[in-house]
């Protein structure tokens, strides 16, 4: 059973896209003290199970799966791990108001490469619809989502929304949508690192003042 233990199970999802809350599975992304979440292949299984981009069943399906072939599951973590940096700095270039590199677009459209030959057309009580293919040993169907997800924000009138917490001190780094209306939003969560950042302000008022305090004494001495 995929483990519910896992950090990565737990991660808040506060991407807004499934592209950046995949990017968002290392903390302290923009620090020398990055953790990564995906440490293993069952981390990626907990993930995918947790965003929903796998059922229950299909993730306990593949993790039994993947007992069996454990070189090619080590591939595929290290395949999710290079394609989550290749989106991370793309999107953070994008958030800069840069171009991305070259390198990183490429990284990624290796993986949408792989991807897009597993969608197909269904038939809804809507009328028509994309769905991936069923598959019970693709190992690395959970990046299917990820790459389309990408794709279609990349392509999206919404890509200039894309924002990196703006928390540079402890270099929080997590990735965002901003929907509000004024797009002035700045950090990834208000009550992480908004509030730290509250904090510290309030703190250096607190030295500031007690400072100026103490050279008024002076001066009236």
């Amino acid at each position: 059973m995929p483990d519910t233990n896992s950090p990565a199970g737990n991660l808040k999802l506060i991407g807004g896209q499934l592209c950046l809350d995949f990017a968002n599975t290392v903390d302290w992304h923009a620090s020398d003290h990055p953790r990564e979440y995906l440490t293993d292949y069952a981390d990626l299984i907990a993930w995918s199970q947790h965003t929903g981009i796998l059922s229950k069943r299909k993730a306990q399906a593949l993790l039994q799966e993947a007992t069996d072939r454990r070189t090619e599951a080590d591939a595929i973590l290290n395949r999710a791990r290079v394609l989550r940096e290749a989106l991370y700095h793309i999107f953070v270039a994008i958030a800069m108001g840069k171009r991305p590199s070259a390198d990183d677009v490429g990284q990624f459209n290796r993986e949408l490469s792989n991807a897009l030959p597993e969608l197909q057309i269904i038939e809804s009580e809507e009328g028509f619809d994309w769905d991936w293919q069923e598959s019970r040993k693709a190992l690395d169907q959970m990046l299917w989502p990820v790459a389309r997800s990408a794709a279609e924000l990349l392509t999206s009138e919404h890509l200039n929304r894309v924002r990196q917490c703006a928390d540079t001190t402890d270099g929080c780094g997590w990735l965002f949508m901003d929907t509000s209306k004024n797009r002035t939003r700045r950090w990834c969560d208000m009550k992480d690192c908004g509030n730290r950042a509250k904090v510290r302000r309030y703190h250096n008022r607190q030295r500031r003042d007690a400072g100026i305090g103490k050279n008024r004494t002076h001066t009236l001495a």
